[in-house]
Protein backbone atom coordinates (compact mmCIF):
# COMPACT_ATOMS: atom_id res chain seq x y z
CA UNK A 1 0.00 0.00 0.00
CA UNK A 2 1.51 3.33 -1.02
CA UNK A 3 1.53 6.38 1.29
CA UNK A 4 -1.28 8.08 -0.66
CA UNK A 5 -3.68 5.17 -0.12
CA UNK A 6 -2.65 4.96 3.55
CA UNK A 7 -3.49 8.66 3.87
CA UNK A 8 -6.93 8.19 2.32
CA UNK A 9 -7.78 5.25 4.58
CA UNK A 10 -6.57 7.17 7.64
CA UNK A 11 -8.82 10.14 6.83
CA UNK A 12 -11.82 7.97 5.91
CA UNK A 13 -11.57 6.48 9.38
CA UNK A 14 -11.34 9.97 10.92
CA UNK A 15 -14.54 10.83 9.02
CA UNK A 16 -16.33 7.82 10.55
CA UNK A 17 -16.05 5.76 7.36
CA UNK A 18 -14.05 2.57 6.77
CA UNK A 19 -11.27 2.20 4.23
CA UNK A 20 -9.92 -1.05 2.83
CA UNK A 21 -7.15 -1.91 0.39
CA UNK A 22 -6.95 -4.98 -1.86
CA UNK A 23 -4.35 -5.82 -4.47
CA UNK A 24 -6.61 -7.52 -7.00
CA UNK A 25 -10.07 -8.82 -7.80
CA UNK A 26 -9.62 -12.14 -6.02
CA UNK A 27 -8.87 -10.29 -2.79
CA UNK A 28 -11.89 -8.07 -3.51
CA UNK A 29 -14.27 -11.05 -3.67
CA UNK A 30 -12.85 -12.49 -0.45
CA UNK A 31 -13.45 -9.16 1.30
CA UNK A 32 -16.97 -8.79 -0.14
CA UNK A 33 -17.83 -12.30 1.08
CA UNK A 34 -16.81 -11.19 4.55
CA UNK A 35 -18.67 -7.86 4.47
CA UNK A 36 -21.95 -8.96 2.85
CA UNK A 37 -24.04 -11.45 4.82
CA UNK A 38 -25.41 -14.39 2.84
CA UNK A 39 -29.17 -14.17 2.23
CA UNK A 40 -29.17 -10.39 2.67
CA UNK A 41 -30.73 -7.87 0.29
CA UNK A 42 -28.16 -6.17 -1.92
CA UNK A 43 -28.86 -3.18 -4.16
CA UNK A 44 -26.47 -1.61 -6.63
CA UNK A 45 -25.68 1.57 -8.49
CA UNK A 46 -24.61 1.84 -12.10
CA UNK A 47 -20.84 1.35 -12.17
CA UNK A 48 -18.25 0.58 -14.84
CA UNK A 49 -15.87 -0.46 -12.05
CA UNK A 50 -18.30 -3.10 -10.79
CA UNK A 51 -18.73 -4.38 -14.34
CA UNK A 52 -14.97 -4.53 -14.97
CA UNK A 53 -14.23 -6.34 -11.72
CA UNK A 54 -17.05 -8.86 -12.11
CA UNK A 55 -18.84 -7.78 -8.94
CA UNK A 56 -22.27 -7.92 -10.59
CA UNK A 57 -21.64 -11.55 -11.62
CA UNK A 58 -20.34 -12.30 -8.12
CA UNK A 59 -23.62 -11.06 -6.65
CA UNK A 60 -25.78 -12.89 -9.21
CA UNK A 61 -24.07 -16.20 -8.53
CA UNK A 62 -23.86 -15.75 -4.77
CA UNK A 63 -26.43 -16.49 -2.07
CA UNK A 64 -27.83 -12.96 -2.02
CA UNK A 65 -31.19 -11.34 -2.71
CA UNK A 66 -29.71 -9.14 -5.43
CA UNK A 67 -31.80 -6.22 -6.72
CA UNK A 68 -30.34 -6.44 -10.22
CA UNK A 69 -31.04 -3.23 -12.13
CA UNK A 70 -29.29 -4.74 -15.16
CA UNK A 71 -31.61 -7.75 -15.48
CA UNK A 72 -32.94 -8.15 -19.04
CA UNK A 73 -36.33 -6.79 -20.14
CA UNK A 74 -36.79 -4.44 -17.18
CA UNK A 75 -39.26 -1.64 -17.88
CA UNK A 76 -38.80 1.93 -16.72
CA UNK A 77 -41.26 1.23 -13.88
CA UNK A 78 -39.44 -1.99 -12.94
CA UNK A 79 -36.22 0.00 -12.52
CA UNK A 80 -38.00 2.67 -10.51
CA UNK A 81 -39.27 -0.01 -8.10
CA UNK A 82 -35.73 -1.38 -7.74
CA UNK A 83 -34.43 2.12 -7.01
CA UNK A 84 -37.01 2.49 -4.24
CA UNK A 85 -36.20 -0.94 -2.78
CA UNK A 86 -32.53 0.08 -2.61
CA UNK A 87 -33.39 2.35 0.33
CA UNK A 88 -34.31 -0.66 2.48
CA UNK A 89 -31.45 -2.90 1.31
CA UNK A 90 -29.03 -4.40 3.80
CA UNK A 91 -26.16 -3.43 1.49
CA UNK A 92 -25.94 -0.96 -1.39
CA UNK A 93 -22.84 -1.38 -3.54
CA UNK A 94 -21.57 1.04 -6.15
CA UNK A 95 -18.55 2.75 -7.60
CA UNK A 96 -17.84 6.40 -6.94
CA UNK A 97 -16.43 9.24 -9.01
CA UNK A 98 -13.64 10.38 -6.70
CA UNK A 99 -12.26 10.14 -3.18
CA UNK A 100 -10.05 12.92 -1.84
CA UNK A 101 -6.85 12.45 0.13
CA UNK A 102 -8.61 13.83 3.20
CA UNK A 103 -11.31 11.15 3.01
CA UNK A 104 -14.23 12.85 1.26
CA UNK A 105 -16.40 11.12 -1.33
CA UNK A 106 -17.62 12.99 -4.40
CA UNK A 107 -20.18 11.98 -7.01
CA UNK A 108 -22.11 13.50 -9.88
CA UNK A 109 -25.35 11.76 -10.80
CA UNK A 110 -28.05 12.14 -13.42
CA UNK A 111 -31.29 11.19 -11.64
CA UNK A 112 -30.01 10.62 -8.10
CA UNK A 113 -30.71 6.87 -8.01
CA UNK A 114 -27.04 6.12 -7.29
CA UNK A 115 -26.24 8.87 -4.79
CA UNK A 116 -29.53 8.92 -2.86
CA UNK A 117 -29.03 5.51 -1.17
CA UNK A 118 -25.48 6.51 -0.28
CA UNK A 119 -26.93 9.34 1.79
CA UNK A 120 -29.75 7.50 3.56
CA UNK A 121 -31.48 4.15 3.80
CA UNK A 122 -29.33 1.04 3.36
CA UNK A 123 -27.66 -0.33 6.47
CA UNK A 124 -24.32 -0.60 4.69
CA UNK A 125 -22.76 1.18 1.70
CA UNK A 126 -19.82 -0.42 -0.10
CA UNK A 127 -17.98 1.68 -2.68
CA UNK A 128 -15.45 -0.11 -4.89
CA UNK A 129 -12.87 2.09 -6.62
CA UNK A 130 -9.65 1.80 -8.54
CA UNK A 131 -6.63 3.71 -7.23
CA UNK A 132 -7.08 6.08 -10.20
CA UNK A 133 -10.13 7.60 -8.46
CA UNK A 134 -8.02 9.13 -5.68
CA UNK A 135 -7.60 12.91 -6.01
CA UNK A 136 -5.92 15.67 -4.03
CA UNK A 137 -8.97 17.71 -2.98
CA UNK A 138 -12.61 18.53 -3.69
CA UNK A 139 -11.80 20.90 -6.56
CA UNK A 140 -9.78 18.13 -8.20
CA UNK A 141 -12.66 15.71 -7.64
CA UNK A 142 -15.14 18.00 -9.38
CA UNK A 143 -12.75 18.72 -12.24
CA UNK A 144 -11.93 15.04 -12.75
CA UNK A 145 -15.57 14.00 -12.72
CA UNK A 146 -16.87 16.73 -15.01
CA UNK A 147 -14.04 16.78 -17.53
CA UNK A 148 -13.10 13.09 -17.65
CA UNK A 149 -15.66 10.73 -16.14
CA UNK A 150 -18.89 12.42 -17.21
CA UNK A 151 -18.06 12.76 -20.94
CA UNK A 152 -16.95 9.12 -21.07
CA UNK A 153 -20.10 8.01 -19.27
CA UNK A 154 -22.30 10.07 -21.59
CA UNK A 155 -20.71 8.31 -24.56
CA UNK A 156 -21.20 4.91 -22.92
CA UNK A 157 -24.87 5.65 -22.31
CA UNK A 158 -25.41 6.84 -25.88
CA UNK A 159 -26.33 10.39 -24.88
CA UNK A 160 -26.40 13.21 -27.41
CA UNK A 161 -25.03 15.78 -24.97
CA UNK A 162 -22.22 18.12 -26.13
CA UNK A 163 -19.69 16.37 -23.87
CA UNK A 164 -20.27 13.07 -25.68
CA UNK A 165 -19.02 14.74 -28.86
CA UNK A 166 -16.46 17.18 -27.46
CA UNK A 167 -15.05 14.87 -24.74
CA UNK A 168 -15.22 17.76 -22.28
CA UNK A 169 -17.85 19.48 -20.17
CA UNK A 170 -19.22 22.85 -21.26
CA UNK A 171 -21.85 23.00 -18.49
CA UNK A 172 -24.66 22.42 -20.98
CA UNK A 173 -28.39 22.51 -20.32
CA UNK A 174 -29.14 19.62 -22.65
CA UNK A 175 -32.27 17.58 -21.89
CA UNK A 176 -30.08 14.44 -21.58
CA UNK A 177 -27.55 16.08 -19.23
CA UNK A 178 -26.21 13.57 -16.71
CA UNK A 179 -24.52 16.13 -14.42
CA UNK A 180 -27.52 17.11 -12.29
CA UNK A 181 -26.69 16.07 -8.72
CA UNK A 182 -23.35 17.10 -7.18
CA UNK A 183 -22.93 15.25 -3.88
CA UNK A 184 -20.03 15.54 -1.42
CA UNK A 185 -19.97 13.15 1.54
CA UNK A 186 -17.63 14.38 4.28
CA UNK A 187 -18.55 11.98 7.08
CA UNK A 188 -21.15 9.70 8.68
CA UNK A 189 -23.19 9.62 11.88
CA UNK A 190 -23.08 5.81 11.95
CA UNK A 191 -19.49 4.61 12.14
CA UNK A 192 -18.36 2.52 9.17
CA UNK A 193 -21.78 2.55 7.47
CA UNK A 194 -19.87 3.63 4.37
CA UNK A 195 -16.99 1.37 3.41
CA UNK A 196 -14.57 2.27 0.61
CA UNK A 197 -12.59 -0.55 -0.99
CA UNK A 198 -9.56 0.65 -2.96
CA UNK A 199 -8.20 -1.79 -5.55
CA UNK A 200 -4.60 -1.46 -6.65
CA UNK A 201 -5.67 -1.15 -10.31
CA UNK A 202 -6.94 1.49 -12.72
CA UNK A 203 -10.67 0.88 -13.05
CA UNK A 204 -13.69 2.73 -14.41
CA UNK A 205 -13.73 6.36 -15.44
Amino acid sequence: MNPEIEQVIFHLNKNNMAGYFVNNRNELFILLSRLIEEGSVVGCGDSVTLEETGVFQFLRKGNYNFLDKHAPALTHEDKRQIYLKNFTADTFISGTNAVTLDGKIFNIDGNGSRVAPMLYGPKQIILVIGANKLVEDVDSAIRRTRQKAAPMDAKRLGKSTPCATLSRCIDCRHKQRICNDFVLITGQFIKDRIKVIIINEELGY
